[in-house]
């Protein structure tokens, strides 16, 4: 991730840092839960079970766990299960580069349990696009870039996008001012240096064959 700097479009994102919290996180209910209240806005625990396939109890227990961890805060009086939940921010970041062996490993497993679950989405997307009105079939599309920059232009780079895509970031969690036309969508961003001479080149394996 970019620098952090007072433009920075994810200043408004929680930021975890230590391994205890990310821990914590890395639970597919908890991840689960915090994906629907992002997207969908405040929930009850049984509203929450109906959408994720658990029981309103599973979800009242592990919305409490992610409270403790300050995630989520309730969102009015109700008695019991009845009572909504909502995120506390609209989502979360992590530095790459962790202070500690011990957070680095958590920070690994919990961003290998957000990155699966993000392709397990683009992969149904795929699989099931022709059911889509063709207007999203037509704008739905995987690119691909490759580019020669330094490192404060891959800041910038960074920083333009990240604005241009938290535009919209006030939709979330809310049904109120969104266009009636608007659905969720997911945009996955990998950025890295690559090494191209070793392994950009073709293998030996991938060689044609001349008999």
């Amino acid at each position: 991730m970019s620098p952090r700097g007072a433009s920075d479009p994810r200043d408004s994102l929680r930021r975890v840092t230590d391994a205890k919290t990310m821990r914590a996180l890395a639970h597919p209910v908890r991840i689960s839960l915090i994906e629907l209240l992002i997207i969908a806005g405040p929930m009850t625990a049984t509203q929450a079970a109906e959408k994720i396939g658990e029981s309103p109890s599973t979800c009242s227990f592990h919305l409490r766990q992610l409270a403790k961890y300050g995630f989520v805060e309730e969102a009015g009086q109700a008695p019991g299960r009845n009572r909504p939940w909502r995120m506390t921010s609209i989502g979360m970041t992590m530095g790459e580069d962790q202070a500690d062996p011990a957070t680095d490993l958590a920070a690994q497993a919990l961003q290998r349990m957000f990155r699966e679950r993000a392709l397990r989405r683009l992969q149904h997307w795929r699989e099931t696009k022709a059911s889509y009105p063709k207007e999203w079939r037509d704008l739905a599309h995987e690119d691909e870039y490759l580019l020669w920059v330094t490192p404060k232009e891959l800041e910038q780079i960074e920083l333009d996008l990240g604005r241009v895509l938290m535009r919209h970031q006030a939709r979330l969690g809310k049904s109120a001012g969104r266009p009636e036309a608007a659905r969720p969508i997911e945009v996955l961003q990998y950025i890295f240096p690559v090494d191209f001479e070793t392994l950009g080149a073709p293998s030996a394996s991938s060689e044609p064959s001349h008999g």
